[in-house]
This record gives C-alpha cells, sequence and structure tokens, in this order.
C-alpha cells in the first residue's frame, strides 16, 4: 500500500517569502495606475462641467471647474457659433456679454457659480465659455443648447494659409504733452508673424481690441499689405489707439480667422493736464467775473457832488460862515491924492489952503488984508 506524497517541510517556509515577493512585484505596477482625478490634475488643463447641457431662458446653470490656477478671475458666458474643438468662431462678439457672472477660484484651482441662461446674439451651436480675465491666457468650453434658440452650422474652415505669432510681441511708442492735457493714447502693436499653413496668404486681416479691465474688447480691423508664403514670416506693426481722456488698465489683443493669437498689457497713465486745466478755470474764471461786477458797479453808481467840510466844534448849526470882504489893494507910493493940487501939498504951505473935509475943525485960510476991505 502506498503512502500519501510527503510536502518537503521547506516549502511552508518559503510561502511567506513567495508572498512578500510577489506583493513588491506589484506595487510599482499599482502606483504607476492614478486614477481618472489625478490624471486630471497632474495634465494641468483647466476643464469645465455643467449641472444640466440643456436649459431655457430665464433658467440658471451652475457652472464648475477644476485645474484651474489659484486666485483667478474667470468670466463665464453663454456663447453661439462655438464648440469645444474650434472654439468660439466670433469671439466674445458671439456671446451674451450683458448676462455674463464672473468668479475667483479657491487655493485649488476649483470654482462654482450660478450661470443665467440668455440667448447669445448669434444661432448655436452654443457652449459655456470660460476663460481668465486677468494674467496668463487661459480657457475652456463645455457643451451647452439653449432651449428654443436656432442652430446653424458653422462657417467651413478656409484651407490653405494658416498665421500664428511666433515672438516678440510687444507696444511700441510712449505718450506726449497732448495725451498729458487729454488726446487719444496710441501705440504701435509689433509681432512676428509666421505662415504655418500651405499656401501663401496674402493681404492678411488682423483684428485688434482693446478692454479696459475685464470688460469685452472692441475689436478694429487692420490690414498688412504683404504677401507670406508657407514657412515664411515677417514682422508685422499695426496702429492701436484709445479714446480721448482714456486712462487705467488695458489689454490688446490680436486676432486672425477667429482666433487670438496674443494679447498684450497696456497701463495708461491719467491725464493729469486735464484736471490741471479744470482748477485753473475753477480760480481764473470766478475772479474774472468778480472784476467785471466791480467794473459794471463802479460805472453805474450816482457820482455825488463834493459835500461841505463840517463846521468847527463849538459852534452852532445854524451859524454861516462870514465871508470876508476883499482887502483893498495898498496904495501907490507914487500916486497923487485927490484933495491936493500939483502944486500944492503937505508942509508949510499947506496951511494956506482950504479946509480938510475930513478935518472939520481946521482953521480958514486967512486973506490979504487989502483985498478984504475992497470986496
Amino acid at each position: 500500500m502506498r503512502g500519501k506524497p510527503r510536502i518537503p517541510a521547506l516549502v511552508p517556509a518559503l510561502l511567506p517569502v513567495l508572498l512578500l515577493l510577489l506583493l513588491l512585484l506589484l506595487l510599482p505596477l499599482s502606483l504607476s495606475l492614478p486614477s481618472a482625478g489625478t490624471a486630471a490634475a497632474a495634465d494641468g488643463k483647466p476643464a469645465v462641467t455643467l449641472s444640466s447641457s440643456q436649459a431655457g431662458t430665464g433658467g440658471s446653470i451652475t457652472v464648475s471647474g477644476t485645474g484651474w490656477r489659484s486666485r483667478t478671475l474667470l468670466m463665464l458666458l453663454v456663447c453661439g457659433q462655438a464648440t469645444p474643438a474650434r472654439g468660439v468662431v466670433g469671439g466674445t462678439n458671439s456671446c451674451a456679454n450683458a448676462d455674463g457672472r464672473a468668479v475667483t477660484t479657491d487655493a485649488d484651482g476649483r470654482f462654482s457659480r450660478a450661470l443665467p441662461v440668455t440667448d447669445p446674439p448669434v444661432p448655436c451651436p452654443c457652449v459655456v465659455h470660460v476663460a481668465t480675465a486677468t494674467g496668463a491666457k487661459a480657457q475652456a468650453d463645455a457643451v451647452f443648447q439653449v432651449a428654443g434658440h436656432p442652430v446653424e452650422p458653422l462657417p467651413a474652415q478656409t484651407a490653405g494659409g494658416r498665421l500664428t505669432v511666433l515672438t516678440d510681441t510687444r507696444l511700441d511708442g510712449s505718450g506726449s504733452l497732448l495725451t498729458w492735457f487729454g488726446a487719444p493714447p496710441s501705440r504701435t502693436l509689433a509681432f512676428t508673424v509666421g505662415n504655418v499653413g500651405t499656401a501663401a496668404v496674402e493681404n492678411p486681416v488682423f483684428q485688434v481690441g482693446t478692454a479696459h479691465g475685464v470688460f469685452a474688447p472692441q475689436w478694429d480691423e487692420r490690414q498688412w499689405h504683404g504677401t507670406l508664403g508657407p514657412g515664411e514670416k515677417a514682422r508685422v506693426e499695426l496702429p492701436v489707439e484709445l479714446t480721448a481722456g482714456a486712462h487705467g488698465d488695458y489689454t490688446v489683443s490680436l486676432k486672425y480667422g477667429g482666433k487670438v493669437l496674443a494679447e498684450q498689457p497696456w497701463g495708461v497713465g491719467r491725464p493729469w493736464g486735464v484736471t490741471l486745466f479744470w482748477i485753473l478755470l475753477c480760480v481764473v474764471v470766478p475772479a474774472a467775473v468778480f472784476r467785471i461786477g466791480m467794473a459794471v458797479v463802479d460805472r453805474v453808481r450816482p457820482r455825488h457832488a463834493a459835500r461841505r467840510p463840517p463846521p468847527a466844534p463849538g459852534h452852532g448849526r445854524r451859524r454861516r460862515t462870514a465871508i470876508a470882504p476883499p482887502r483893498p489893494a495898498p496904495p501907490t507910493p507914487n500916486a497923487t491924492l485927490p484933495w491936493f493940487t500939483p502944486d500944492t501939498g503937505p508942509g508949510p504951505a499947506g496951511r494956506l489952503s482950504a479946509p480938510h473935509e475930513d478935518h472939520p475943525t481946521s482953521p480958514t485960510t486967512p486973506t490979504t488984508p487989502g483985498r478984504k476991505g475992497s470986496m
């Protein structure tokens, strides 16, 4: 009778060692297979999710996002003529900008914000467009359907040449004295563009947009005259001008073929000359009006006669000032008195003259004795 095969005594002792080696071999494999959430965080690409993929005008949806930079201001918009693959074809002009919402991400780059549903200005297909308002550019789109809004196919993409901005984008120029007094600030947007397509691009038309703060940019078309063949590059300079009196933080954007190629910040100083002008105006005009008013008052004021000097103290009010008689002129030394003849004069012979009227007691002139008896 054969006995049962006997297991060597060494095998049970080696089982724990074999299990430990197997665990050590499987541990690196498990570490190399991260979960989906870990992979999304490792990629660092911003993502957007919606609480509902369809809603009607007047309703609202909740927009959530992950993978964004921390403490970053974002803008949430409902846009038409857009897909996640092609983006917003018409730029923010195809979005319901008036009903957009702003949100700031937390320390982990996450956010959640309610967004009202509004008809975009262009037909669908529509997306919820999320983009950074400040700092480095980043954006993400989520497919969304506005119930009852018309749907039209996207415009066909143009084949052939395709332009892209290579490097060295900057704003050239500086302000002037007129800008200090409120003239429109102007700069030149200079950049290097290259043709990465398969066909030549002739006289391309760029769109230059200026945005103040978090507001949507205002686009203006600028045409560059020239031809770029496949693989060629060129230096392009386009003028940029703001409105009169503009100041603050602006962002200059460059767009071609419905795609934003570059953005450049622009800090515009306050026109202090305008403030100085208003201060001087508030000082000079009142002073001039005061001078003119005083001149008018002085001209229309009645003219009064010169008043007599007040009487001396101690005299009555009814006492009149006596008018002194005119003083006679002194007699001339050589003049002849009227009661003397030229042959006579005061002296010894004067006693024989007739008596003076002003001396009635003077004696009469004696006569000759002989002539008295004959008379």
